[in-house]
């Protein structure tokens, strides 16, 4: 009976039957109510029911926001995957994983060996990419949407989900070459690494009793996120000597790799609000992280909470791909439930009942009995808590190192890494900008040369920047660093001219704007460097709609054709359709004549 008694609603009424007041505790997720089990909830005056408060030191909540946020990171980073992969790195990518892969396993002595996969470490060994890589990365990409999708919409995971995620994205980041050889690829695999001991082995439920979250996971992401930011401190103030006089942040607004609209304003900050920035970054970055490592709860959520606002900063600022939003994620675990229960309102979920009703078992020791399992998980937790101090032993002395490496992997796995960012800043943005000409003659000076559209980097004058985190465009990203290198550097530049010159669809569909697309392709295409600066707000140039001003430099990339780039191509074991082909033989042919 006591058992049945739990499940009636308690009544209480008021002595005057005119003025009734009903309370019905609401039950937490194992359909205890929120006060105790045979007991009603203490009634107010008003009828009001007063819940007691989630209490400090515990992460039931920090998990489930925090796996919400690496599914939608990981999300981010698989539509990001999907949509442009087959183009970069597919059969007919500007950078064929299959070639990259013969490479490697040439290399590693002709098999799929040890040293093939610390190499890349990627699924797409196992299986047979020849002539289908283009489906073997689709179906990476969809599975990663699918799963992450699946914990975003959730917020729970099991070490089984969160580790396909992981080497589903490993296995893109293994064979992504160029594209992929960024800082925040790296942050995500070690965010991603972590996140799978933070979670239960098989149960998919947001609060599995047995499972809390791990200590060694908390500590590990605070160890993350301080060799971040102090990793970015030190390889500013070690580098450019702008960083030192404050004045860096007079350039990046405008120099950074992909402005958005409000760098265009914040880049024309007065002076003094620029060294301010540049001195509030060094604060940040340096001694802000010392605070996440003190035991004390108050210096360490104040210190979290100033990392998130810092990323949240940057965000507004540029197109930094999904850097910014994967680098709030360490500082989450810099939270506990009490201060994350705002997140979950009573109206919306009943997650703060069911971790008052935890934390309540867990006071009168009335909680799941400890199981041999949850032995085999502290051993693997203090397993992991070596594995990580033992890897963190190359990257500290990076971090002390007067030659301090960047954005750099001491492991194959990439589990525990260096990081840091614009250790020097450019002081002038340069621009390539590709132009095609259907003029049999392309030294003609009545030659037409029309110009191509990249879907976000500068081109156009007149067009607004864009704004697109956490999403990434690769190709525009890469142009950036193309732009201070030079073609010899790039062979995959040298590629994108060839396909531009036969329209590829592939390569088209990373550009926002083809002048060949509705006839035939051009006869030749060059590159030409500019500098770029923003107008100022007010001028003349930017009344009449104006936001970047620019001045010819010179030749970047001559003009090339077909016919002029086949022993390139060839040379680089690049295949070539058959309508390519046929156009540099009419190209021979009209030469000839």
């Amino acid at each position: 009976m006591a058992g049945q008694q739990d499940g009636i609603r308690h009544r209480k009424r008021a002595a005057n039957s005119s003025d009734k007041v009903v309370e019905e505790p609401s039950r937490d997720g194992d359909g205890a109510t929120e006060h105790g089990d045979k007991q009603g909830a203490k009634v107010h005056p008003q009828g009001s029911q007063h819940a007691p408060e989630i209490e400090a030191n515990s992460y039931w909540l920090t998990r489930v926001i925090f796996l919400r946020s690496i599914a939608f990171i990981y999300l981010t980073a698989f539509v990001v995957a999907f949509h442009q992969n087959k183009q970069l790195i597919g059969s007919e990518g500007l950078l064929p994983t299959r070639l990259y892969l013969d490479r490697i396993k040439n290399y590693a002595g002709g098999e799929v060996n040890a040293k093939s996969l610390s190499f890349a470490p990627t699924l797409l060994w196992f299986v047979d990419i020849e002539g289908a890589i283009d489906h073997w990365l689709d179906v990476l990409a969809y599975s990663g949407m699918a799963l992450s999708g699946m914990v975003l919409l959730s917020g729970s995971g099991n070490m089984v989900v969160m580790a396909t995620l992981w080497v589903l994205y490993h296995s893109l980041v293994g064979v992504g070459q160029r594209w992929y050889t960024f800082g925040w690829e790296s942050q995500l695999l070690e965010t991603g690494f972590l996140a799978i001991f933070m979670c239960p082995l098989l149960s998919l439920r947001q609060f599995p009793k047995r499972t809390p979250t791990p200590w060694v996971t908390l500590w590990g992401f605070r160890w993350l996120i301080f060799r971040i930011m102090l990793g970015a401190g030190l390889i500013k103030i070690r580098g450019d000597q702008c960083w030192r006089d404050l004045t860096c942040m007079n350039y990046h607004y405008e120099t950074q790799p992909v402005p958005n609209p409000m760098s265009y304003y914040m880049h024309q900050s007065p002076e003094l609000m620029h060294k301010f920035e540049t001195l509030s970054n060094h604060i940040i970055e340096l001694v802000v992280p010392i605070f996440i490592l003190l035991p004390w709860r108050p210096t360490r959520m104040i210190a979290g909470a100033l990392q998130i606002l810092f990323q949240v900063v940057l965000i507004i600022s540029g197109n930094l791909s999904f850097l910014n939003w994967l680098t709030i994620l360490p500082s989450i675990c810099c939270f506990d439930d009490k201060s994350l229960a705002w997140f979950f309102p009573d109206w919306l979920s009943s997650a703060k009942n069911t971790v008052r009703a935890i934390q309540r078992e867990e006071k009168e020791g009335s909680g799941p009995q400890a199981t041999s399992g949850v032995y085999i998980r502290r051993v693997l937790h203090i397993s992991l808590a070596v594995l990580i101090g033992y890897l963190s032993i190359p990257v500290v002395g990076n971090l002390l190192s007067s030659k301090q490496a960047m954005n750099t992997s001491f492991d194959p796995l990439r589990l525990v890494n260096t990081y840091g960012a614009f250790g020097s800043v450019t002081k002038q943005r340069t621009e390539v900008i590709f132009e095609g000409t259907a003029s049999p003659n392309p030294k003609d000076p009545n030659a037409v040369w029309m110009e191509y559209e990249f879907k976000c980097k500068p081109g156009n004058i007149s067009r607004r920047p864009c704004l697109i985190s956490p999403y990434h465009y690769r190709l525009d990203w890469l142009m950036w660093f193309a732009a201070f290198q030079s073609y010899q550097s790039n062979p995959w530049l040298v590629h994108l001219a060839g396909k531009l010159l036969y329209n590829d669809e592939g390569v088209t569909s990373l550009i926002d704007h083809n002048p060949f697309k509705d006839g035939d392709p051009p006869r030749f295409v060059r590159a030409q460097h500019y500098r770029y600066q923003y107008t100022e707000i007010g001028s003349k140039q930017a009344q009449e709609g104006a936001w970047w001003k620019r001045r010819l430099i010179g030749s970047y990339l001559p003009e090339v054709s077909l016919e002029s780039l086949e022993s390139y191509i060839k040379s680089q074991s690049w295949d070539l359709p058959k309508y390519a082909k046929r156009k540099i033989r009419e190209e021979r042919r009209a030469k000839r004549s």
